[in-house]
């Protein structure tokens, strides 16, 4: 019983002690214990730090004295650089310290801290009036040790190697992390150079800035009070809606914008081939595609805005990367007329994105079913008949011009009556991105219903419909009265088009001049009366010399619906 009441004495005295021991320990962890602050060593920071951008390698080293837990528990540390004031929520530099958080030290390049600080908006060769902290930690437990600290940065403002754009104008919604990035330009030589450029839509009372990286913490760049870049300035407010061409030089802190209102495909393989347009629509994020019938193989390009300063080509070497035509010697490029095999309906792809800048061509494998070829085709003007076609297989043409109205609609039909089949197409004739173009001419489909359709403007069409496609070609000419003495000195004067098939423009003429209709290159008129300020006008006719005073001169030419012949009036003012 002794025995016993000893053994069970011990096992009380033993749980007591186990539980007094566990007691002390769930108290430290629970917070009765202490954790000191830890001692910072201010030995050569008591004067402001000049990073030489000579020696960006070489660090600078913040210490202190370690902090204690009264409990004995292990201490980690972080080192906090802000701006001088702040409460360190949202810190320039947040570091551990050396051995994974246990050391007593940190060091930081001057090329890191420079970027920091150039990220935080302070400019080249200023101080940055600063504060840095340790932050102790031990269990859930911190304590905080702050001083003061001044850096002056670097003298040039390093630049990026990489650029992005970023903000409410542009296309990522102002998302940071998915800035859009540029394209990096090369120099004559072929090296990167500082000049960056990008595709993409704008949209006006939005703003837009650069960043060195996809994120905020990053290089800013935005505009000074002359509009030209600086790192911090103020965002840029987008103008106007529209797709833009940006570019960046930060060699010379400038940026241009060129608007984009279309990219068009020019040459052998199209319609009209070089007198023609093919447009690409938009797609987004600096790509543009349509679906082209290519009709020949050989040789074409990409235009921009229907101007001949605006011409990408294909760079010599590669297989579809294109460059400006005009940029490519400064970028140590060569270019060339993109060569094309292919025939048939494709979809053709430009695509301007920052690692890009090349095309494709993709078989358009939509099918579009042949229409049944009437005997007869008519045209209709508010239900009235107004124009024959002539028949040869599957394909119907008028060989006049027909003045067209934009006020009326119009329809196809098989019967000449109307009571036959009636057919339309998908969209408005006469609606073109290139309109003062020599030679306007379109592909649309061909539809069959009962649908009016109509012209964007006052024109005479020359129609041609083809049912196996099925599509319908639309084509007008555009007239210039050309006057020279000297031909190559000539001044081509471009005439408005006055319902019907007459063509107008006022403008100063020369005595002793020559003067002609033309549409370059497939029309040419001028008279057997050339002397004459009234007279017939006849393709192939001679030039007219019939200015004795120099002035102001309306001149009017009504051409007949073949466009062979007309008349013509000078009226001085």
């Amino acid at each position: 019983m002794k025995n016993f009441s000893l053994k069970l004495l011990s096992i009380i005295l033993l749980g007591s002690l186990l539980f007094s021991c566990e007691q002390e320990e769930s108290l430290q962890q629970q917070g009765l214990w202490t954790l000191s602050e830890p001692s910072l060593i201010s030995d050569g920071l008591d004067s402001t730090i000049l990073l030489d951008e000579t020696t960006p390698n070489d660090n600078i080293t913040l210490s202190w004295n370690e902090a204690e837990s009264s409990a004995g528990f292990a201490v980690t540390y972080e080192v906090l650089i802000d701006t001088e004031g702040s409460d360190f929520s949202d810190p320039i530099i947040s570091t551990v310290s050396s051995n994974r958080g246990q050391g007593n030290s940190v060091s930081m390049n001057y090329a890191t801290l420079d970027e920091a600080l150039s990220f935080s908006g302070f400019r080249a060769g200023e101080v940055a009036n600063l504060q840095w902290a340790v932050r102790a930690t031990s269990l859930t437990r911190t304590s905080l040790a702050v001083s003061n600290l001044s850096i002056r940065r670097f003298q040039i403002e390093s630049l990026p190697s990489r650029l992005f754009i970023s903000g409410t104008a542009t296309e990522n919604n102002d998302d940071v992390e998915n800035a859009i990035p540029m394209r990096r330009l090369t120099n004559a030589s072929g090296a990167l150079s500082n000049s960056y450029e990008v595709y993409t839509s704008l949209i006006a009372g939005g703003s837009y800035k650069f960043y060195s990286q996809p994120s905020s913490q990053s290089v800013q760049y935005g505009a000074d009070e002359e509009g030209n870049i600086q790192v911090s300035g103020t965002d840029i407010i987008a103008e106007n809606d529209g797709v833009y061409r940006i570019s960046v030089d930060l060699d010379t802190n400038t940026i241009s914008l060129l608007k984009i209102d279309f990219w068009s495909m020019v040459g052998a393989p199209i319609i009209n081939a070089w007198e023609g347009d093919e447009p690409l629509d938009y797609q987004g994020n600096g790509v543009w595609s349509a679906s082209i019938n290519l009709i020949n193989t050989g040789g074409f390009l990409f235009r921009g805005n229907a101007d001949w300063a605006l011409v990408l080509k294909r760079v010599i070497g590669t297989p579809n990367t294109v460059a400006f035509e005009n940029d490519a010697p400064n970028q140590g490029l060569e270019v060339e007329d993109i060569p094309s095999e292919q025939t048939g309906l494709f979809i053709v792809t430009l695509d301007l994105s920052a690692n890009a800048y090349t095309y494709t061509f993709e078989e358009d494998n939509t099918v579009i079913q042949p229409i049944e070829t009437p005997t007869e085709l008519y045209l209709f003007e508010n239900g009235v008949m107004i124009e024959q076609f002539d028949v040869n297989g599957s394909v119907f043409t008028i060989p006049t011009f027909v003045p067209m109205q934009a006020s009326a609609n119009y329809t196809l039909n098989s019967a000449i009556d109307g009571s036959g089949t009636s057919y339309s197409v998908n969209g408005n004739l006469a609606d073109s991105l290139t309109p003062d173009g020599d030679k306007v001419s379109d592909v649309q489909t061909l539809l069959q219903n009962d649908n009016t359709f109509s012209v964007v403007t006052d024109r005479a069409l020359s129609l041609v419909v083809d049912f196996d496609v099925p599509n319908i070609t639309w084509t007008y000419y555009n007239f210039k009265l050309f006057h020279w003495i000297d031909w190559p000195d000539r001044v081509e004067n471009v005439m408005e088009y006055v319902h019907p098939n007459t063509f107008i423009v006022t403008t100063n003429l020369t005595t002793g001049f020559n003067s002609k209709f033309i549409s370059p290159w497939d029309f040419d008129l001028g008279s057997s009366n050339p002397t004459t300020l009234t007279g017939e006008a006849t393709v192939g006719g001679a030039d007219i010399v019939n200015i004795e005073s120099d002035g102001t001169y309306t001149v009017t030419i009504t051409l007949n619906p073949d466009y062979q012949t007309g008349s013509f009036e000078f009226v001085q003012q």
